[in-house]
């Protein structure tokens, strides 16, 4: 019998030739410890990943705990850390109760699944992250998808819906233009009509609100009976990890019922040290959220001024449109070799079929970096650009 298993992944080949046609392939970057560039494409907001108390905190929680957290949270790999971490997170934000995960994705995931299921309804914003999406597609629930940031839209899928049970899921800060959901008026539709709101305030945690205790917290919301907010360590904070703040019952019912969090190792101790020092910087030092916003409105107001169209900064990212995919590809890859890293966004990753570079500025960045940074992203610009 002839053996035809070297064949079974062709059709791999072919789409891998589809993506290189459209010019959609991606690839991995390592990037040396001692790089040159200047990284406005991560998400370290607060500048805190390489701040030696927050990296000191992470060597030593490996020297004393080990490399990993030895199993799932509910086996062997719940540490003192662990539970510090998670009442230093809901204390901060102002939450009851907060539950840490090994990552944002596994968070979200989480609490979709957790608090939906076959014969509820989940209403979402038309942008929301990969992962939110994920945990939509997992929960078995009915879905309506409605237009971004338009709660009359959500209110009305509320209203309508069949089922008694039902959440409404958005981001606070949306990860590619960087824009503010309405938060207030999300949660007043939820109220109005029975509903959970779950919130991924991934990229508004440690830069909006008093201090950067979040987007949800800067909304009055992060005490609703009926909210729930996720978040990650590995942006603002500079850490690893993902974490939920909710109503303690809410959870109590993710260790109960959350796969991504019964079935999943526990982040690794180092990892919740750093985030855990990472927070206490952030309480000492609460200028850094205040820094980020103001460098966030001076690339903004900069890049407009020299005819760029840019999105409005709610928060540490921003939007500059380019004309096509291949004027985006070329102006990062330019910006990259004059000693800027800026991300690079464009279809199918966008939902709204327009490409742009994605800026995150960061607290640490002096002045003259931002100078720096303007003038080539400026000089770089492709024609159609402005």
């Amino acid at each position: 019998m002839t053996s035809t298993g070297d064949r079974v992944f062709d059709w791999i080949d072919a789409r891998a030739d589809e993506r290189r046609r459209a010019g959609l392939t991606r690839q991995l970057r390592p990037r040396p410890a001692d790089s040159t560039l200047l990284d406005l494409a991560g998400n370290d907001y607060l500048g805190l990943s390489k701040d030696k108390r927050v990296s000191g905190a992470a060597a030593a929680a490996a020297l004393r705990w080990g490399a990993g957290s030895t199993g799932s949270r509910l086996v062997t790999g719940t540490t003192e850390l662990h539970t510090e971490l998670e009442h230093a997170l809901a204390t901060f934000c102002g939450a009851q109760a907060a539950l840490v995960f090994s990552s944002g994705f596994a968070a979200n995931l989480g609490v979709i699944t957790a608090l939906s299921g076959k014969g509820s309804a989940i209403v979402t914003d038309a942008y929301i992250h990969a992962s939110l999406i994920d945990g939509c597609r997992l929960s078995r629930a009915d879905i309506a998808v409605v237009g971004h940031s338009d709660p009359a839209a959500a209110k009305r899928a509320l209203e309508t819906r069949r089922t008694e049970h039902a959440l409404l899921v958005t981001d606070s800060v949306f990860s590619v233009d960087g824009d503010l959901a309405p938060l207030r008026e999300f949660a007043q539709a939820c109220q109005e009509h029975n509903a959970g709101l779950v919130v991924d305030d991934a990229h508004g945690f440690g830069v909006l609100g008093e201090g950067g205790r979040g987007a949800v917290a800067d909304a009055g919301l992060i005490k609703e009976p009926n909210v729930v907010t996720t978040m990650t360590l590995s942006k603002a904070l500079g850490a690893q990890g993902g974490a939920v703040l909710g109503p303690r019952r809410v959870i109590k019912h993710l260790v109960e019922t959350a796969r991504s969090f019964i079935f999943d190792t526990g982040l690794a101790p180092a990892s919740a040290a750093a985030a855990l020092t990472a927070l206490n910087v952030l309480k000492e030092e609460p200028e850094r959220a205040e820094r980020v916003r103001a460098v966030a409105m001076t690339f903004a107001t900069q890049l407009k001024a020299a005819g760029c169209q840019v999105s409005k900064p709610d928060a540490a990212v921003i939007a500059v449109r380019a004309p096509s995919p291949e004027a985006a590809v070329t102006w990062a890859d330019e910006c990259r070799t004059a000693g800027v890293w800026v991300g690079c966004f464009r279809p199918p990753s966008v939902p709204d079929k327009v490409s742009r570079l994605r800026i995150t500025v960061r607290a640490d960045l002096t002045d003259a970096e931002v100078d720096r940074a303007l003038d080539v992203i400026t000089r770089c610009a492709p024609p159609g650009a402005s």
